[in-house]
């Protein structure tokens, strides 16, 4: 029986498109200098941004080729780590500025940040699960 998975080949295709619009919109048009509260400190963390938006691009073209619960935990591990470490990466230089809007959005950043950065890690731990499972041959009724 085929490895049928929880991403559709259509699904993946869209996360390539959505993230290669975000990387338009961040490095071209209309950049991220139009974003009013990001500084210029943006700049030290637009590398690893634009390295984890690249590593979900080319993860998800390889997904839609190749099918297997296996490569997608590996992929998926992957563009977890890469994603992980722009969001400490964001935490570390908070290149934001509210300037005298609200004082509290420092702190909603902060904590979005940190559930992000939760939710790398329980991903990364499921898809470390999934990798071991597919290499096992544990695993063999179809995913939905």
């Amino acid at each position: 029986m085929a490895d049928k998975t929880v991403t559709s080949r259509g699904g993946n295709v869209g996360s390539v498109l959505v993230n290669a619009a975000m990387m338009w919109g961040i490095n071209v048009w209309p950049g991220w200098q139009v974003v009013p509260f990001l500084t210029s400190d943006m700049n030290r963390v637009l590398g690893i941004i634009n390295a984890s938006l690249t590593a979900g691009i080319v993860a998800n073209l390889v997904f839609v080729v190749i099918r297997n619960r296996g490569v997608m935990a590996l992929g998926n591990l992957v563009v977890l780590g890469i994603g992980l470490a722009a969001t400490l990466r964001l935490w570390e230089v908070f290149p934001f500025d509210f300037g005298d809007s609200w004082s509290g959005w420092p702190v909603v950043v902060r904590v979005l940040l940190g559930l992000g950065i939760v939710g790398s890690i329980i991903g990364a731990i499921v898809e470390i699960a999934a990798l071991f499972s597919s290499l096992s041959g544990s695993r063999q009724r179809a995913r939905r």
